[in-house]
């Protein structure tokens, strides 16, 4: 399945523009592709909390968990279902809010230079299949679109925010997406 990127949106994914990004301090400069997870509460999928936090519609007092949650303006360029839906909230132009303070090779404040990609999901459980296929598909686009972007340059945020996140977790096998995602990218050569 090929994935497509119009003016800076996958072009099979709903559009739902969030409030929570801005202006990154050079376009020109996306280099790096941040795989997160999220469930809220915690555990619990398929439910609407994701997209009401990423919208800032988030009502704290749906769910004791919540309460933390109150005020936090964060988003990510883009959401991968368990089912495999993908809904983009930040065009990948823009900065989305989704690495806090980070620090990659010897750059701080990644946000300005990355790409957010949360996983419906928790650290320690599984990631179904078509997200994995999904991930692929929209990663190896990055990667053709963005000319600084490359395989080497895929990381957990677990890995920009040592000791304070442990996303996606281990949950996430890291080797079978680097075995699809060198797949798609010899396949979208070849052909």
């Amino acid at each position: 399945m090929s994935v497509r990127i119009r003016q800076h949106c996958l072009s099979e994914a709903r559009f739902e523009p969030s409030p929570h990004a801005d202006a990154r301090p050079d376009e020109q400069d996306i280099n790096l592709l941040v795989v997160h997870c999220i469930s809220l509460p915690e555990g619990s999928f398929g439910q609407p909390y994701i997209h009401d936090l990423f919208m800032g519609q988030l009502d704290s007092s749906a769910h004791p968990d919540f309460a933390i949650l109150e005020g936090l303006r964060v988003s990510a360029h883009v959401v991968i279902r368990r089912d495999g839906e993908v809904i983009q909230y930040v065009p990948f132009n823009q900065r989305a809010w989704h690495a806090g303070k980070s620090w990659y090779c010897g750059r701080r404040r990644c946000n300005d230079f990355s790409i957010g990609i949360e996983l419906e999901g928790t650290d320690y459980q599984s990631y179904t299949e078509q997200q994995y296929q999904q991930l692929v598909h929209i990663a190896a686009a990055l990667i053709h679109t963005y000319p600084a972007l490359n395989r080497r340059r895929i990381v957990g945020h677990q890995h920009i925010a040592p000791g304070r996140k442990t996303d996606p977790g281990p949950g996430f096998d890291w080797h079978h997406f680097h075995t699809l995602l060198t797949a798609e990218l010899a396949g979208s050569i070849s052909a």
